[in-house]
């Protein structure tokens, strides 16, 4: 795993040190892992077709390949390993860093589109909060940046944080939330992963999570859904949504 320290603001960590332990069993000692894309903010909107065509023409120069065949391994190693970086190096051995730069270099700054007053609403949310996601750490943090909420986040995870005994381990991993939280010293009841995606909630479930899907119709597979999965602890459509409804999680 890549050294987390040279990933964290230094204030970030010492807010941390302060807080680790508080407040047992109150929304204070609560950690909250949130999901990036379709989640915090609206990826659909304009930023998902620019990660589209960036990630095939990537992987065209990485493999030296057509625009069809690229685009076929990106769904078929996508869905065999939930992540297209994931097959590339595992089948082409390829730089997966030079891979990731590749694929989301584009300017995050006009594309992004988010509710308003997201900082603040994050502070009003007890407890501590740390992102999670399988996008690369550079578009991660830029997102975070222009959305200005990057200092409401103690740490970031990113995909390249999940690669550890020589292979990657995202999202939905179960393996990956426990060692998450053992980084951040937190229990499974004590934590919440909040997410559009179903698969990942799942996955957080399996490792004893408490979870929240945020409903986003962009969402694969999120459009025809009409119940509240058993393994889904609460749904709402956004963060504000999150706020007006912590009970149930309690």
């Amino acid at each position: 795993m890549l050294a987390r320290r040279n990933l964290l603001r230094p204030a970030a960590r010492l807010r941390r040190s302060r807080r680790v332990g508080a407040g047992a069993g109150t929304g204070a000692g609560r950690l909250w892992l949130f999901d990036l894309d379709n989640t915090l903010h609206n990826t659909s909107h304009a930023i998902f077709p620019r990660i589209d065509a960036g990630m095939t023409r990537a992987v065209e120069q990485a493999l030296g390949v057509d625009t069809a065949t690229a685009n076929a391994l990106r769904k078929e190693y996508w869905q065999r390993y939930g992540a297209t970086v994931i097959g590339l190096v595992k089948h082409h051995g390829i730089d997966a860093d030079e891979f990731l730069r590749m694929s989301h270099d584009f300017d995050v700054r006009p594309l992004i589109r988010s509710e308003s007053g997201l900082a603040a609403k994050l502070r009003r949310l007890p407890g501590r909060k740390v992102l999670l996601t399988n996008a690369p750490y550079h578009y991660a943090r830029a997102v975070l940046r222009h959305m200005g909420v990057l200092r409401q986040f103690e740490s970031l995870w990113s995909i390249e944080h999940t690669r550890w005994h020589g292979g990657f381990r995202p999202k939905p991993s179960p393996a990956l939330l426990r060692h998450v939280l053992a980084r951040e010293g937190a229990a499974p009841r004590n934590t919440v992963l909040v997410e559009d995606t179903l698969a990942n909630l799942r996955g957080a479930r399996r490792a004893g999570l408490r979870t929240v899907h945020v409903f986003h119709p962009g969402t694969p597979f999120a459009s025809g859904l009409r119940q509240r999965p058993s393994y889904v602890d609460l749904r709402v459509n956004s963060v504000s949504e999150l706020l007006l409804s912590r009970r149930p999680l309690r």
